[in-house]
């Protein structure tokens, strides 16, 4: 989705009615190994113009966009709220638009994570979480705080930065992620840290990003970024296989043996969800491939 201009936390507006669902064949909306662990498959944002034709039907307007993708798509991780504040009714629209079981992840404030001093990003943090993130209620999904490139491993202001990120907000709970994107972070201490908060580590696949697939919370967050465009669905029918059954092995909780891991064994429990993004790569192949995936699961 487009950058969007930073805004003030306000109080809701009232809801707006949702618009009349597209009428295209719908997916499986979740798929499961077991009733408590489940897949939540997606791209990154739903606004791009050359999905347009591929994706999105030649006469759908635009404000449908979410609409449609959503019954599609089990998932959305949502790109504006890295560059700024989102208002209160965008969020509530986001809910009205998208169905019932639908969830999104949301990519937290680069202010909070580019900055020299991690311990002094709470007055951002609280900002963000104030801003009307909760008006997507059940939707809600996890937030991946992303790092840049340069961000080396400090455990003391990692972890006072990991201690501001609360575990629940008015009574919903939060889960969190850690996309981190430097080589520094492959050690066992950093992979401790993360289980301690019960924090994920983002799995970075297909990419030159480094891979750290340790299991470290109750949930795996995945962003496989390898489409291109010699590929209908974006990737082979082997490869899109293969990530099936890793996302399958990472739900019962064990760590698929060609991925790679910085820590020792991961806490036992006895199923994870697994939320999984088509991100990057030939992008206009990311629907396709997600939709492929979930009809694989």
């Amino acid at each position: 989705m487009p950058e969007a201009k930073p805004a003030k936390a306000t109080s809701p507006t009232k809801a707006a009615k949702a618009a009349k669902p597209a009428s295209p064949p719908k997916p499986a909306r979740t798929a499961s190994t077991s009733p408590t662990a489940n897949f939540r498959v997606g791209i990154g944002g739903w606004t791009y113009a050359p999905w347009r034709g591929p994706f999105y039907p030649s006469d759908l307007t635009q404000s449908r966009e979410l609409e449609y993708a959503s019954r599609h798509l089990t998932s959305i991780e949502i790109n504006g709220t890295f560059y700024g504040l989102q208002k209160p009714s965008s969020y509530e629209k986001w809910y009205q638009e998208t169905p019932d079981d639908f969830v999104f992840s949301l990519k937290a404030p680069r202010y909070a994570t580019n900055r020299k001093v991690l311990a002094d990003a709470s007055e951002t943090i609280e900002r963000f979480f104030a801003s009307g993130v909760l008006l997507l209620k059940q939707k809600l999904g996890p937030i991946n705080w992303q790092f840049a490139t340069t961000k080396k491993f400090d455990p003391e202001d990692f972890e006072a930065f990991l201690k501001l990120l609360p575990a629940s907000i008015e009574g919903q709970p939060l889960r969190h992620a850690v996309e981190v994107r430097n080589d520094s972070f492959k050690t066992p201490e950093f992979i401790a840290l993360a289980r301690q908060y019960q924090v994920a580590v983002v799995l970075a696949g297909d990419s030159d990003y480094p891979q750290i697939a340790d299991l470290t919370a109750p949930f795996v967050y995945a962003r496989i970024m390898g489409t291109t465009d010699k590929h209908a669905k974006g990737y082979t029918a082997k490869t899109l296989d293969v990530w099936v059954e890793r996302a399958r092995q990472l739900a019962a909780g064990t760590t698929p043996d060609d991925l790679e891991t910085s820590g020792g064994p991961p806490p036992k429990i006895a199923t994870r969800d697994v939320y999984l993004y088509v991100i990057s790569g030939f992008k206009e192949r990311n629907p396709a491939a997600a939709m492929a995936l979930i009809e694989r699961l």
